[in-house]
């Protein structure tokens, strides 16, 4: 596998843009991602009971359609919580993409992103989308539009690519995503995109995405809420001219790698942007008696709020962790358990088979104070391990969220 520049365009014959539309005050407000032909696609959703209008619209088209040709998306206005008006632009937003690029409304996937509770300006949304058909184009630059497009209270753009050979064909796996905040394990409170240009079912590309996400998007917590619009959206058009690639290809193992790496790798930048966040803090947990149980205790051990102010704090107040797992749900035994901090200042054991030990206090908060922190949590109830990842929870993640709509 190679790491590659190009993001959302770098497998072959796709296209993206992202332009201004007026949706947000001054920023690129609306992208456009398309293939040449038909992708056969996947999708997964939140699991937030209340859902923005263009979640119930793509997975109405996951549901009933083998190909689609593009993916439409607006950020500043979630289209949640709007009621039928909300449903009605979201397939306006569908047709009017449909139009631009000679298309059936099926054929168009649609996202939002942004306040929830505000009718689209429709207005501006017909001009944005008929901008960005007009200047869909490959490579970097393109892609860069796009990954900025979607953004709200994001720092930073998300992008990655990769590609690996596949018998005598090349094949590339790029995607972009935006989340910043509203950031939890459950399929992650985020948008996600996926592009490749190998050759699969769609029924395989589902369940490969499915079984990706539970490592990478569902590994993940910033502030423990989920949206009502999380998605991630994979398209595959083939254009590599790769054979058709399924679970019995002498090869399949390359390409799932591949695009379990590209899911993992937007997931952490996810984290790395987390509202207000100063640290990036990866939880990994070995020795479980089943690969549930150690998904379970890292999610619980990043996802808690007191966790992660003991972390923003440089304080080694490891009961905080003990506790989180304990409340997890995971059958383990404290008495087994070893604890590690763990950064470039060092490596320091703060507890032993369930027992606090006496440490260096000013060695855990040097270790502590790093800009990215390792916790190990060691069990000996087995052979299993999981890793989660997350952020420390800031007086500034307060400041973004309580002048949110402003």
């Amino acid at each position: 596998m190679k790491i590659i520049e190009g993001g959302i365009t770098a497998a072959k014959g796709f296209s993206a843009s992202g332009v201004y539309c007026g949706i947000k005050k001054r920023k690129k407000d609306m992208a456009l991602v398309a293939s040449d032909g038909p992708c056969t696609f996947a999708g997964s959703f939140t699991t937030n009971l209340v859902k923005a209008a263009p979640v119930v619209w793509d997975q109405g088209i996951v549901a009933s359609e083998e190909t689609v040709r593009a993916i439409v998306v607006n950020s500043g206005n979630a289209n949640a919580c709007t009621a039928e008006q909300g449903d009605e632009d979201c397939k306006m937003m569908a047709s009017l993409t449909a139009e631009a690029l000679g298309l059936r409304a099926e054929e168009v996937l649609v996202c939002s992103t942004g306040v929830i509770g505000v009718p689209l300006p429709m207005d501006r949304v017909k001009e944005g989308i008929a901008s960005a058909s007009k200047t869909l184009a490959p490579g970097p630059e393109a892609a860069a539009d796009a990954a900025t497009a979607i953004c709200t209270t994001d720092t930073f753009t998300k992008e990655v690519a990769v590609s690996v050979q596949i018998g005598d064909a090349t094949v590339h796996i790029g995607g972009m995503a935006k989340g910043s905040g509203m950031i939890h394990p459950n399929m992650a409170t985020m948008l996600s995109f996926i592009t490749t240009d190998a050759a699969i079912e769609k029924s395989t590309l589902q369940a490969l995405l499915g079984s990706s996400i539970i490592d990478s998007y569902n590994m993940i917590s910033v502030d423990g809420d989920t949206s009502t619009n999380d998605t991630v959206l994979v398209l595959a058009n083939g254009a590599s001219g790769s054979a058709l690639l399924s679970e019995t290809h002498s090869e399949w193992e390359t390409f799932k790698n591949a695009f379990d790496y590209v899911h993992t790798a937007l997931a952490k930048l996810v984290v790395r942007d987390g509202e207000g966040a100063g640290k990036f803090l990866e939880v990994t947990v070995q020795g479980a008696r089943d690969k549930e149980t150690a998904r379970t205790l890292a999610r619980s051990i990043i996802s808690s709020n007191l966790v992660k102010t003991a972390f923003f704090g440089s304080d080694a107040n490891w009961g905080r962790i003990l506790c989180a797992m304990g409340y997890s749900g995971a059958a383990f035994d404290p008495r087994s358990v070893d604890l590690y901090f763990m950064s470039e200042k060092g490596r320091i054991q703060v507890v032993e088979g369930g027992v606090p030990l006496a440490f260096d206090e000013r060695l855990a908060r040097a270790i502590l104070s790093e800009r990215e922190v390792v916790t190990l949590a060691s069990l000996k109830d087995g052979e299993e391990s999981a890793t989660a990842w997350g952020c420390d929870l800031s007086y500034e993640y307060v400041r973004i969220n309580g002048e949110y709509r402003s």
